[in-house]
């Protein structure tokens, strides 16, 4: 019994130690699948967090280094870095070449090209076509790729800001990047088209060392450490004055307007400031933003070296380590930029003091006329949407605009006789008319001193062609003021109908009109006066008439499109503008020639020490800070030779124009001074509406109308001249009878021509020829028989009062009226006023030559009156003498060459001067 108890007991210690070794199996296989389960798991995590935050930023984070050198995880990183060579292994065949073609398209020259190939040379390129929208800084590389390097660059002038930080280690090569960059920029671009200016936190010299050769042209200005704001200041004025100058055509850019126009006339700023890792103050940090958001569209560039910042525009970064190599926002994180080696010391010096030496020989030379124009691709192209610019000088080699604009719109020129007025005048038209179109711009030139400046612009005896943006040209009329006067009426009166058309669309503006009535034509007017001041040389109504419509036109005209160019030699002494501030601050474009006085400001005396052939340039109101001193081209043309003769004048450019734009469009008017106009251009013009008119002359307006005297049967329809001698006296006569006459049909009208003195023995002949070839009877009366053929036409007109119809009408010509006074006797004396009182609303007209005032008002007595001479012109004779005829009226007037003073009672409220006709027979 006891033996079977053992068995028991040794089976049951078996089975026990079979279930500690199965147990202890178990527990063996869980834990080692326990350890399975936690470094698969650890794997997973390692590999999740590789492929998610990339191989480069777990390498770069402290915390997770120790990780990646762990053996239990090389499988992991292992499989990441095979997957990572395997998918560059694609685009490592052709990216690093394609990206070689995009780096070559789009940064030629200097601006890709390895620096042995630029560094020893000076550009040629002017920025009007297009700018490299790259610039190369290096090659990038590709870790645990293969060992293919493509190159890196970061776009710069016009499309992005560029940030560049630094270690300590690194600084140095972080400032040969930015010297690099820059000398490659300024090695591209002709001299003076980009400028540099240098700001350091912590020194005045130092940053930069190899350019500062730049420093004695002026391509390159280091400020003072401690005044960054002076030089934010700088920028921001300078953005400002190219939105309101420059920016105002609806171009977003000076990259646009330079693609618009052909040319680019602005430089670039580059700024670079050089920080030590330090923010900047509140202030200088808000203004330096405002900088960045709207200096790329100015031309305003900012490198920014150890300046952290945060920037709202487009900036890119380039963050330079100990190591010397980079990583830029262009390549992103998982390149590696090798920057390319530091430029040699004195190969830099040596290629900056080429560029200023470049730069000197280019501003010293003497620009032409022809510099001012744009290429001749580019002629008619840009749009006058809100203003006008012109380049008219050149500073430092580059071209200087003037701008009429809101902010800008009339111009005020002066400087004394000889000082080149003209030539500015000239070169100011041919710049404006070449680069817009007769559409978008018109012409009203006018020109008061005695001289033919503006002559050429019409069609000439020698030369046909005249300039098709011109509408109105006005030489020799020193003694005409009234057409000055004239020329600002039809301005106030453009003005207003404009302004009444920009209501009816319901907007304010010219430019809001064109986009509102785009089948109109609103083109902008440019009004040129030359020696203005002698519109304004008496204290008359003409003075205080074009003192009222200059200031209106110059405080309004700017809205509709208007804009006024005075020139004058001296303006101080304008009495009409005296007290009348309102005026003179309407003209913020001030150019003052050399010893020109009063046209800047008071205490902006930049003119006096001026050479010849320069001037100052002011769009701030001759303000001293708004001063640009440009030199002049010369207009004529003189010296030029084979292709620049094309365009080296101003004759030239219009001959060019006239080609152009001439066909289908209307000459511009010529308001000569010194010469006469013609009777049969003047009858022409004459309405043909069924009333007969007598032509007297040539109204002093802009459009050369015809000065008549409307004869219906009417009292009072009688006209008078009155001159002492009759040399225009006959002119005036004859024009009148003639064109009387030939508004009748063949035999319409009786006319009795009376010569009653001798020197108009002939002219009466002439005139008599002349009527009787269209067919009218013509009867001429000498003095003998004046008095029978009066009382016989006095007595027809008691007839015709009495009868139950009027005759035919009968035009009585009297040459020297007042010299019948000796054979009328009383009874032909009364049978005169019975003529000129009755006579009129009968069909009875006389047309009479009266030698003297007296003589003809003791004619209007008794019987007859003032009133019943309904018009009359004076020649030969002062106001004082003809007061009597317009009883309260003080008449102003004295006697010119060539002009008459007219009065209407039917038409006018006070008298008027017109220009003599020449003789109806003489043509």
């Amino acid at each position: 019994m006891a033996r079977g108890l053992n068995r028991r007991q040794q089976r049951i210690t078996e089975a026990f130690d079979a279930l500690c070794e199965a147990v202890a199996a178990a527990l063996g296989a869980a834990e080692g699948r326990r350890d399975s389960t936690i470094r698969a798991h650890a794997e997973a995590i390692v590999e999740m967090w590789l492929r998610t935050d990339g191989l480069d930023a777990v390498q770069a984070d402290a915390g997770m280094r120790p990780l990646l050198t762990n053996p239990a995880l090389s499988g992991p990183l292992e499989r990441v870095r095979a997957d990572r060579r395997e998918a560059f292994a694609g685009w490592l065949e052709d990216g690093p070449r394609r990206l070689a073609d995009i780096l070559q398209e789009a940064a030629p020259g200097a601006a890709g090209l390895a620096p042995e190939h630029w560094l020893a040379r000076v550009g040629a390129v002017d920025g009007s076509g297009p700018v490299p929208s790259l610039w190369s800084i290096g090659t990038g590389r590709i870790e645990d790729a293969a060992p293919v390097d493509f190159p890196v660059a970061v776009p710069l002038l016009d499309e992005s800001h560029l940030q560049v930080s630094s270690g300590h280690e690194g600084r140095a090569r972080a400032e040969a990047l930015v010297e690099g960059l820059l000398l490659r920029v300024m090695s591209y671009f002709r001299p003076g088209i980009v400028q540099l200016h240098v700001w350091d936190v912590g020194q005045f010299t130092g940053a930069l060392p190899g350019l500062y050769p730049l420093t004695r042209t002026g391509l390159l200005t280091v400020h003072d450490p401690a005044m960054l704001p002076q030089l934010l200041d700088e920028l921001s004025d300078r953005i400002r004055r190219v939105h309101t100058r420059l920016l105002v055509d609806g171009h977003p850019s000076l990259r646009a307007l330079a693609e618009s126009t052909g040319a680019r006339n602005e430089p670039w700023i580059v700024a670079v400031l050089v920080g030590n890792r330090a923010p900047l103050k509140d202030d200088e940090h808000r203004q330096l933003q405002r900088v960045a958001r709207g200096g790329l569209a100015c031309g305003v560039q900012l490198v920014l070296l150890d300046v952290p910042m945060t920037i709202n525009a487009p900036v890119e970064s380039v963050r330079v380590d100990d190591a010397g190599t980079a990583v830029s926002s262009m390549t992103g994180p998982h390149v590696t930029v090798d920057l390319e080696p530091p430029l040699p010391p004195a190969e830099v010096t040596r290629a900056s003091h080429a560029i200023a030496d470049a730069y000197e020989s280019w501003r010293s030379r003497i620009g032409t006329f022809a510099d001012v124009l744009p290429r001749p691709a580019q002629w008619g192209k840009v749009r006058s949407v809100s203003s006008l610019h012109a380049p008219v000088g050149f500073a430092d080699g580059l071209p200087v605009e003037i701008a009429l604009a809101d902010a800008s719109p009339h111009a005020l020129i002066g400087g004394p006789s000889g000082s080149g007025k003209t030539n500015l005048l000239l070169t100011m038209i041919s710049a404006l008319a070449t680069r817009y179109d007769p559409d978008e711009l018109e012409f009203y030139l006018l020109d008061f001193k005695e001289g033919v400046s503006f002559a050429q612009f019409a069609p000439g005896r020698r030369d046909r062609t005249w300039l098709p943006h011109a509408r109105l040209v006005g030489v020799n009329i020193n003694t005409d003021r009234e057409f000055g006067l004239a020329l600002l009426q039809f301005l106030a009166d453009e003005m207003r109908r404009r302004a009444e058309a920009a209501k009816a669309y319901e907007v304010t503006k010219l430019e809001e009109l064109r986009a509102a009535d785009p089948e109109g034509r609103w083109p902008r007017i440019v009004a040129v006066i030359d020696e203005f001041q002698y519109l304004f040389a008496e204290r008359d109504a003409v003075t205080r008439a074009a003192t009222l419509l200059l200031e209106d036109v110059a405080r309004r005209g700017r809205s509709q499109g208007i804009h006024l160019v005075l020139a004058s030699q001296d303006v101080s002494g304008i009495e009409a503008f005296w007290g009348r501030p309102a005026i003179f601050e309407q003209f913020v474009l001030r150019i003052a020639l050399p010893r020109a006085r009063r046209v800047l400001a008071e205490l902006n005396d930049a003119s006096l020490d001026l050479p010849r052939w320069h001037a100052v340039i002011n769009h701030e109101s001759g303000i001293k800070h708004g001063n640009e001193i440009v030199r002049l081209p010369d207009a004529s043309g003189q010296g030029a030779s084979g292709d620049e003769a094309a365009t080296s004048s101003v004759g030239a450019v219009q001959r060019v124009l006239h080609e152009r734009y001439a066909e289908g469009r209307p000459q511009p008017r010529l308001f000569d001074g010194s010469s006469s106009p013609r009777f049969n251009d003047l009858a022409a013009g004459l309405p043909r509406d069924g009333v007969p008119r007598a032509l007297v002359g040539q109204n002093i307006d802009v459009a050369g109308s015809a000065a008549a005297v409307g004869l219906p049967d009417a009292p009072g329809r009688n006209l008078g001249v009155l001159a002492a001698v009759g040399r225009e006296a006959v002119r005036v006569l004859g024009a009148a009878a003639a064109s009387l006459a030939g508004q009748y049909p063949a035999g319409g009208v009786d006319v009795v021509v009376a010569p009653l003195v001798a020197e108009a023995a002939e002219p009466a002949a002439r005139l008599a020829d002349r009527i009787a070839a269209t067919g009218t009877p013509v009867e001429i009366v000498g003095l003998d028989g004046v008095r029978a053929r009066v009382e016989e036409l006095a007595k027809g007109v008691t007839d015709r009062l009495s009868g139950p119809a009027p005759g035919r009408p009968v035009v009585l010509v009297l040459y020297g009226a007042d010299a019948a006074d000796t054979v009328l006797e009383r009874e032909g004396t009364e049978a005169m006023r019975k003529l000129m009182r009755f006579g009129p609303e009968t069909g009875v007209h006389v047309l009479g030559w009266w030698r003297s005032v007296q003589r003809l008002r003791a004619l209007l007595m008794m019987s007859a009156s003032v009133d019943d001479l309904g018009a009359w012109v004076a020649l030969d004779v002062q106001g004082s003498e003809v007061q009597a005829l317009v009883p309260g009226m003080l008449v102003n007037w004295s006697p010119r060459p060539g002009r008459g003073l007219f009065f209407d009672r039917a038409q006018h409220a006070a008298p008027e001067v017109v220009i003599v006709p020449s003789l109806p027979e003489a043509e």
